[in-house]
């Protein structure tokens, strides 16, 4: 778990920052089982446990992701804006449902969302320049999904206002990554 490379540290003062990562998503995760000990509103059984650990894990490994592919720290707080905002999408989707209730099949309209940040970034091979059209696709693909239930008569348009900043702030960052990247090189 030593980190080296594009994150440039190893040793313990490396590895801080990636024990405050993964120690404060086991704590999320450990959260609703804390919840159930003193409430009967929360009631997970072991697949939403699962589903909880797998989601965090996929947060927790692309933030690290974001870090060994970028010493910029505007590239890495784009990776992290971008992966929680990401899991907040589909953690409202899953427990509430965004359009009507976690039931309706409009919600999987959100799931193009994220399938446009997936193949955005790997077609812009997680370079910033490209990362941030991708933030700006994914805010765009946010728009259309609100005007599509608009349509349909479901009113979206403050979460969807919301998640449309998030992205296009994810893109600001990797843009001031790129910005910063370019005037360095040589």
């Amino acid at each position: 778990w030593i980190m080296t490379g594009a994150a440039g540290r190893s040793g313990w003062r490396g590895q801080a920052w990636r024990l405050a990562l993964w120690g404060g998503l086991i704590a999320l995760w450990l959260l609703p089982l804390a919840a159930m000990q003193v409430t009967t509103e929360v009631a997970w059984d072991r697949q939403d446990f699962v589903l909880f650990a797998v989601m965090l894990t996929v947060v927790g490994g692309a933030i690290e992701a974001g870090v060994r592919l970028s010493g910029a720290p505007a590239y890495r707080l784009g990776v992290a804006v971008a992966a929680v905002a990401g899991f907040l999408l589909v953690w409202a989707n899953l427990a509430v449902g965004v359009i009507g209730n976690e039931e309706n099949p409009l919600n999987a309209m959100f799931g193009g969302i994220l399938i446009v940040g997936i193949i955005g970034a790997v077609i812009a091979r997680f370079r910033a320049a490209g990362m941030a059209r991708t933030m700006i696709a994914m805010a765009v693909a946010q728009v259309v999904v609100a005007a599509v239930a608009q349509a349909l008569g479901h009113f979206i348009w403050p979460m969807t206002v919301v998640f449309a900043c998030v992205w296009l702030g994810s893109a600001a960052l990797f843009r001031k990554a790129a910005r910063s990247a370019a005037s360095t090189a040589p």
